[in-house]
């Protein structure tokens, strides 16, 4: 009975709040709005690549609010699902254009279907004027899964440049032991972590260190293993290795290897999601980590080639083509 009046005072005091917004709407004034459930870093790429969305829009003068929508505000960027749906549908008004960014398919990356990613679909069909895609892979796959979505875009992510960039890194050298990184922030299964420990047991350590940042289901024991690190830090740890290494499957855009990419790493990447689309000639991918010694070996002796072949959009052209979606022409 408590259990019961609690969840009802809970949803009470929701409902209030959402009519208070909606009451004091018209006294506000903003521009863009963004719903989403941000949390503190470290944290997920999602969280990351939406503050640097939200602080490009800032910086072009455009006045940003969160899970909010005033009455001068002229698009809202929604993510995914994570955000509070009954609020943004009682917010909703005519004039705003809802634009809705999706990521997955969730239930491939889980490799369980708990029905997220049609709900996703039907968040998608009751509000939705334009979904950006993060990738091919990602747009494609919800096609095979018959989740047809309005007006589809494809704009890969982008990184943070006064954080991610390759100012300052380690000169890379042969006649030294050859610096490799992978990061993960979930212990799921599919972020690699058997991969990593499989290399942990081939690899040449005379010739090559090896450095592993969050959170693994496997211990490692030759492998340095760090715990997860604010942003700022990660990237200085990036600029200090020379090849990043993710065995990370079935995902959707990720924004780990895009930093790893800005920070000036080439790439080791298993085939699998976007990550071919994003590394392009920049780097090798592999099916079984049976392959990795020989793709460790033509990336080191193609080290200067293959380092020059990172191309991968800058915020600002991420932001163009956000904005363009979302009706600033």
């Amino acid at each position: 009975m408590r259990r019961h009046l609690y969840g009802l005072a809970t949803s009470y005091r929701r409902t209030l709040s959402i009519a208070k917004d909606k009451a004091i709407a018209k006294f506000r004034s903003a521009d863009v709005s963004i719903f989403h459930e941000f949390s503190p870093p470290p944290g997920g790429g999602g969280h990351q690549f939406l503050r640097t969305v939200w602080g490009e829009f800032e910086r072009r003068g455009l006045r940003v609010e969160n899970n909010t929508i005033s009455a001068t505000t002229r698009a809202c960027l929604y993510n995914s699902f994570n955000f509070d749906f009954d609020r943004l549908q009682q917010l909703h008004r005519e004039g705003c254009r809802m634009v809705h960014r999706v990521d997955g398919p969730i239930g491939v990356y889980r490799g369980l279907d708990d029905g997220s990613d049609r709900y996703i679909w039907q968040i998608n069909q009751e509000l939705a004027d334009a979904t950006i895609f993060q990738s091919q892979y990602s747009l494609h796959k919800h096609l095979e899964l018959g989740l047809k979505f309005k007006s589809p875009s494809v704009i890969m992510n982008a990184t943070n440049p006064p954080i991610f960039h390759p100012h300052g890194r380690i000169a890379f050298d042969r006649n030294r032991k050859i610096r490799l990184i992978s990061t993960s922030w979930s212990d799921n299964p599919n972020k690699g972590a058997s991969a990593y420990k499989w290399l942990e047991e081939h690899l040449d350590w005379e010739r090559f260190e090896y450095t592993f940042v969050g959170r693994s289901p496997i211990q490692f024991d030759q492998i340095q293993m760090l715990p997860p690190v604010l942003p700022e830090h990660l990237a200085e740890l990036r600029r200090q290795h020379d090849i990043y290494i993710t065995a990370s499957r079935h995902e959707c855009c990720s924004n780990s290897l895009l930093e790893a990419l800005s920070c000036g790493l080439p790439a080791i990447y298993v085939k699998s999601g976007s990550n071919a689309e994003i590394v392009g000639k920049a780097g090798f991918g592999f099916e079984s980590p049976e392959e990795i010694p020989a793709l460790l070996n033509q990336l080191v002796d193609e080290y200067e080639y293959r380092q020059g072949q990172i191309a991968i959009p800058t915020i600002e052209e991420v932001v163009d083509r956000y904005l363009a979606i979302m009706g600033f022409n």
